[in-house]
């Protein structure tokens, strides 16, 4: 664990005092410093640009290849987001399939005769599900390529003995102390998208990680207002590559509340087809909304009649293109931005929530789940030999 010095500063409002001694102050502090780690990641990926596009581009350029974005939870999320991006900007398919999928039903996703780089995402690099699905797609795929995008260099997964491999090492602080990944996250997901994306971001790194902080700063009193209120049920919405955001944040509320609040996904659109039963008087609905007009019609129109149903104890949509009413988080200067930079800040929003409503419930963030049914690195997990 990383010493830290106990100074009278403060982080997300609150003093690192006063954190500290309510088993916070990790958390706190890896939402916080995502700007930051943002750009770090930024510089390390434009310095490996050379040898990372020697290494990927024979399999991202081939048509006839494919791209499988692997991790579990959280890391998952990350495929779920960037895929339908690559897989318009790349010349090879490009998929999303958890490690938990892929070792649990490998003949079901995995060509052994199609070239594939498996790009795998791990925090720790220790999750047995992302080690066993490196040893599935070596055994069964033909020509395979493998780039390991992690936050700990002494993890199991760069180790790994396989025949074609390249790996990003994130920024030391991004190896996430507390139980939910934060920093992890948002930093793979930027490596990944600089490493594989057919974009230049020079020039985007800069407004993205601003408008991150300035999120961070801006909403800090309506978050902790909303996370008083005492819900006991979330719903996160987004359409496109925010629809993977909206899980995401699902995911955050569930682990930080230690599920003493319930929480649901969707799309906008998809939130009507059954899912939308979930709503009650102790509901909060945060729609994440995209700059582009078409979709952010749609997405309008959902909010608009959640809030003429009555029934929701509260409906907010984050966006960087806000209407005028008063349950809005507005980003600003990002009118313009495509909506994957528009995740960075949004899931910022999401985090900062999710942390006020676990202190709010008297959770420490840092470790939600003292009792040990879940853990930072799952365990629990039996690998079995492959079937002939």
């Amino acid at each position: 664990m990383l010493a830290i010095a106990m100074t009278h500063t403060e982080l997300l409002g609150t003093d690192t005092i006063e954190l500290a001694a309510s088993g916070a102050l990790h958390t706190a502090r890896e939402i916080v410093q995502q700007p930051a780690m943002l750009k770090a990641t930024h510089a390390l990926v434009a310095a490996l640009r050379t040898q990372l596009d020697a290494f990927t581009v024979p399999i991202t350029s081939n048509p006839a290849a494919r791209v499988i974005l692997a991790g579990a939870g959280t890391s998952a999320y990350i495929g779920q987001i960037l895929a339908p991006l690559l897989d318009r900007q790349l010349a090879a398919r490009v998929d999303a399939i958890a490690t938990t999928d892929l070792v649990s039903a490998p003949h079901l996703y995995l060509d052994p005769a199609q070239p594939l780089l498996l790009v795998s995402f791990g925090r720790s690099g220790n999750s047995p599900e992302s080690v066993a699905a490196v040893e599935l797609v070596e055994t069964l795929v033909k020509d395979v390529r493998h780039l390991f995008i992690t936050c700990n260099p002494a993890g199991k997964l760069g180790s790994m003995q396989v025949r074609q491999t390249r790996a990003i090492y994130l920024p030391e602080e991004t190896h996430d102390v507390s139980f939910a990944m934060t920093s992890s996250f948002s930093c793979m997901l930027y490596a990944a998208l600089a490493a594989l994306g057919s974009d230049k971001l020079e020039h985007r790194i800069g407004p993205l990680a601003g408008a991150t902080a300035c999120a961070l700063q801006a909403h800090l009193a309506p978050l902790q207002a909303l996370a008083q209120r005492g819900f006991d049920r979330c719903v996160f919405l987004g359409s496109g590559i925010l629809q993977g955001l909206a899980r995401e944040a699902a995911l955050k509320m569930g682990e930080l509340s230690n599920g003493a609040i319930a929480t649901c996904h969707d799309s906008p659109l998809g939130f009507r087809h059954g899912p939308k039963t979930f709503v009650t008087e102790r509901t909060l609905v945060m729609v994440f909304v995209s700059n582009a007009a078409y979709t952010r019609r749609y997405e309008h129109d959902l909010i608009d009649e959640l809030r003429k149903d009555g029934v929701a104890g509260a409906v907010i949509e984050v966006s960087a293109q806000p209407r005028d009413h008063a349950d809005t988080l507005s980003l600003v200067g990002m009118a313009e931005a495509p909506d994957i930079d528009l995740v960075w800040p949004f899931v910022a929003i999401a985090q900062t929530y999710a942390f006020f409503a676990s202190r709010a419930l008297g959770c420490s963030p840092d470790n939600p789940n003292p009792q040990g049914t879940v853990n930072r690195v799952v365990q629990g997990v039996t690998l079995y030999p492959l079937e002939a």
